[in-house]
């Protein structure tokens, strides 16, 4: 048994049993991933993988159990090379982070900013996608942490905790007659066209949840992933919008104005979310506090050994 035949079994299944795409993924060639298997099957004394003719279709039972035990060996290899790569290099490497739209453009900035100040010789890169997403590039090891409001907390083989809490606003061109209101209903509010954000993002399921439950059906007319989208319609005089908090700024936006909402809607809480198991070099510690001070090395490293997986702000 080694290294190999390990990597090959994983990229098989990553590459949905397809071989020649396992094969040039690693480099390598389609005859030599397919013999490595049959061999370690041989060894094992039980089939991996279910068959059709010479094609792998899926995992037997016992393959799910070998991959298990596949994932854990090779996450304890990439681990020992990061240590290894750490003390190599303190304050130098690379580090990528997996977040929404939302998070990239409105809270990350200033954090990135100050990160990059400490650490000049980090290579920091960004991937956006939407929570599901986000959460598959930590588990396939794209990236060291990912940072969303919906889905990740509940994500199989992902730690995530708590960084921040917000609220929605709704917001208006200037004359809108929302503005007169002292207390702005889920009634008023769906008397207008909506435009909002996509329902896999920044708390969409409250707001659906908030109009469900009054038993109202408001009129959405545009869905979109990014709040500066949201924003440019409700500046043309389409519908109203609802935007994450952060995603307004006054002196930014001063053909809006904003209400706040958070009443109507609740707080939602953005998360940070680490493979369980995984090894962090210490810069992704640091950036980690500077994003959500409370959120110190030793209690990350408390909730990666199991002892503060409940942690709420």
């Amino acid at each position: 048994m080694n290294l190999h035949q390990l990597r090959f079994v994983r990229e098989a299944v990553r590459q949905n049993y397809n071989l020649t795409d396992a094969a040039k993924a690693l480099f390598t060639s389609q005859p030599g991933v397919s013999k490595a298997i049959i061999e370690l099957e041989e060894e094992l004394g039980v089939d991996i993988f279910t068959r059709h003719g010479k094609r792998i279709r899926g995992l037997t039972e016992p393959g799910r159990l070998v991959l298990q035990s596949v994932e854990v060996v090779m996450q304890e290899i990439d681990s020992l090379k990061r240590i290894g790569k750490e003390f190599a290099a303190q304050d130098s490497g690379s580090f990528t982070i997996a977040c929404t739209h939302t998070q990239a453009r409105y809270t990350l900035p200033k954090v990135v900013q100050a990160f990059m100040l400490k650490y000049p010789k980090v290579r920091l890169s960004l991937l956006q996608g939407n929570p599901r997403q986000i959460a598959d590039m930590v588990q396939r090891d794209q990236a060291d942490l990912a940072i969303a409001t919906e889905s990740i907390a509940s994500v199989d083989g992902l730690i995530s905790l708590p960084c921040y809490q917000w609220e929605h606003v709704v917001v208006v061109p200037p004359d809108h007659p929302l503005l007169k209101s002292k207390a702005v209903s889920l009634e008023e509010i769906a008397n207008y066209p909506l435009i909002t954000y996509d329902s896999a993002f920044a708390g969409r399921s409250k707001i659906d949840h908030a109009f469900s439950l009054r038993g109202l059906k408001p009129d959405v007319l545009l869905e979109a992933i990014d709040a500066d989208v949201i924003k440019t319609y409700v500046e043309l005089g389409m519908g109203i919008g609802i935007i994450a908090g952060m995603a307004f700024d006054a002196e930014r936006d001063k053909n809006l104005r904003a209400i706040s909402v958070g009443q109507l809607f609740g707080m939602n809480t953005s998360r940070v979310a680490i493979k369980q198991g995984s090894y962090l070099r210490s810069y992704v510690y640091t950036f980690i506090e500077l994003l959500a001070p409370t959120l110190n090395r030793k209690l990350v490293e408390s909730a990666m050994s199991g002892t503060k997986d409940t942690y709420e702000l």
